[in-house]
């Protein structure tokens, strides 16, 4: 099989009707904040134990088609000691990992960022193949205010992007190319527009500048939201605002755009993604690839027992399956209660 034929099939695993993709990559100190929520230590035997637990739902493949790991997980076994992606790959899930190291500030630039990690890129996702990793994610983040993102934030990362994603398509895995726009402030949805624009705008500039090749990458970008101190817009304001950028600055070659929660509950993001759908035809799939908002209740469920194992696979079954009926604008809030 060619370089090419791997991309594409990966593409056609991820890019399903009716399923999205879980974020399972949170950092060391990401998951700890997560477990403390929930009254657990993070240890390795409690991180192996909980992902273990959430990757063995049963029929967890029917709504969600990759699951992006972090460097550990991927090398973890499962209670029942299988390897983690030969775990997934048996769900007909895609395996993935987070190739990027964290981010920090970006000099001459007070208050923004930029992402760290393309050193020894390729020999890492040489290894994280040998493992079984068929896609990788990377993020970079962009913050708001009157005068953040600079330009030269916008620019710096969008290059950095694009590298990483070069990268990835030379040796036969997918990128996720995630640019988020954070939540973090009380800008308003117009505001979060402008910067949504003209951050997408540099980065499929600099992707055509890496001959990134469209067709054999995945979007993972924010919803356009106001700031979470600025109060919340109804979901079809969120889709209006959302999709008016994106039918400007997205190619239609890009075969889906998985969005992130970005701080929203799981009920708000189920609503967002829901809404989008249900506002005409979009020459992309419009999916989700959600880390908190699919697996906040099966944490909560969980809680640090084993013998919870049961709840926790129906809270993440649930979500799973709600956010798959919002892939075709088929959920409604009533299902919550129901289910």
């Amino acid at each position: 099989m060619s370089v090419k034929q791997e991309l594409l099939a990966t593409i056609a695993d991820l890019v399903q009707p009716g399923k999205g993709i879980l974020a399972a990559d949170e950092s060391a100190p990401t998951i700890a904040k997560r477990f403390k929520a929930v009254g657990v230590e993070s240890t390795e035997a409690t991180r192996r134990e909980y992902r273990s637990i959430i990757f063995s739902t049963p029929k967890l493949g029917t709504h969600v088609s990759g699951v992006i790991l972090y460097e550990e997980t991927l090398e973890q076994l499962s209670l029942d000691d299988v390897a983690i992606p030969k775990l997934l790959a048996s769900q007909g899930i895609v395996p993935g990992i987070k190739v990027d190291q964290g981010k920090g500030p970006l000099v001459h630039s007070p208050g923004d960022e930029i992402t760290y990690g393309l050193d020894g890129l390729g020999t890492r996702l040489e290894h994280y193949k040998s493992m079984g990793a068929r896609f990788a994610k990377w993020r970079d983040v962009f913050h708001i205010s009157d005068t953040l993102p600079s330009f030269q934030a916008i620019k710096s990362n969008a290059e950095v992007l694009a590298r990483y994603a070069a990268v990835c398509q030379s040796m036969g895995i997918v990128p996720i190319v995630e640019p988020e726009v954070l939540i973090d402030g009380n800008h308003s949805i117009e505001r979060a527009a402008e910067v949504s624009e003209d951050v997408l705008l540099e980065v499929f500039k600099a992707l055509h500048r890496h001959r990134v090749d469209l067709e054999t990458m995945v979007l993972k970008p924010s919803m356009v939201t106001p700031g979470k101190e600025a109060g919340k817009a109804s979901p079809e304001q969120v889709a209006e605002a959302t999709l008016s950028v994106f039918r400007r600055v997205v190619p239609a070659a890009v075969p889906g755009i998985f969005f992130l929660s970005g701080g929203q509950t799981p009920e708000e993001s189920t609503e967002n993604l829901n809404a989008l759908n249900s506002m005409g035809f979009h020459p992309w799939e419009l999916s989700f690839s959600y880390g908190r908002a699919l697996q906040e209740p099966a944490q909560k469920a969980w809680a640090g027992k084993l013998d919870n194992a049961d709840k926790a696979q129906a809270a993440m079954k649930k979500r799973a399956r709600l956010n798959g009926l919002a892939r075709s604008g088929s959920y409604s809030p009533e299902l919550e209660s129901s289910d």
